[in-house]
């Protein structure tokens, strides 16, 4: 316990650049705050994702796993507190249970690709085949997927504003999920400003996806 009066401290250095914002972005697309005020939980199949997400916030937090009372599969997890940035997180659009209710997160303009890749790593995807419509027509998608209607149009108007593309929104099969989708001309583009080096954090096997994609047609990011 703290002296009475004590202002709380926080684990999380609270400033804003490319990783930050990549792990803001994270958090948007596999995180939440817990009812508690004060835990931040994130949660994913993947190590590397977690390793990123401590890398970004400079933290070290244990491991541990925990079952998705969706699907019953087993996932990694992390879980810490900091009230001060709980209180951030709230400032900037996140809340409890956020997952179909979540719209604008406030992000400086400067680094909303960071954050975009953020989320793309968490709840995105890219896929590809061949069109046999058309001779050597490979088609490929760059896709972003969440259950919230407001965060998914405010995602497509920020990527607008930045780089004219409007790309399109679909309902997935069981219509729990909307999918923002870029095709192949507006997937380059917004690939490379998501990824302006090769220095930049994110998860290495859908980079690896992405720029074997690419190769395909002649590009790269």
């Amino acid at each position: 316990m703290g002296k009475r009066g004590s202002k709380p401290k926080g684990k999380i250095k609270i400033e804003w650049s490319a990783d930050f914002a990549y792990a803001i972005g994270l958090l948007a697309s596999d995180g939440c705050l817990s009812p508690s005020g004060r835990h931040i939980i994130f949660v994913s199949k993947d190590k590397e994702q977690l390793k990123n997400f401590m890398q970004a916030l400079k933290i070290r937090i244990p491991i541990g796993r925990t079952k998705s009372g969706y699907s019953g599969i087993y996932c990694l997890r992390i879980q810490f507190g900091d009230v001060l940035f709980y209180r951030f997180l709230q400032q900037i659009g996140f809340m409890p249970n956020k997952s179909r209710v979540v719209g604008e997160i406030k992000i400086p303009k400067e680094y909303f690709f960071d954050f975009l890749r953020g989320s793309f790593d968490g709840d995105g995807c890219t896929y590809s085949y061949w069109d046999k419509r058309w001779r050597s027509s490979f088609v490929f998608y760059t896709t972003f997927v969440s259950a919230s209607k407001r965060h998914v149009l405010w995602l497509q108007r920020e990527i607008m504003d930045r780089l004219k593309i409007s790309g399109h929104i679909t309902n997935d099969g069981e219509k729990t999920t909307l999918q923002l989708k870029y095709a192949k001309a507006d997937s380059i583009q917004l690939l490379r400003k998501m990824y302006p080096n090769r220095q930049v954090l994110c998860l290495s096997r859908k980079r690896l996806k992405i720029e074997k994609m690419l190769r395909i047609v002649g590009e790269r990011l």
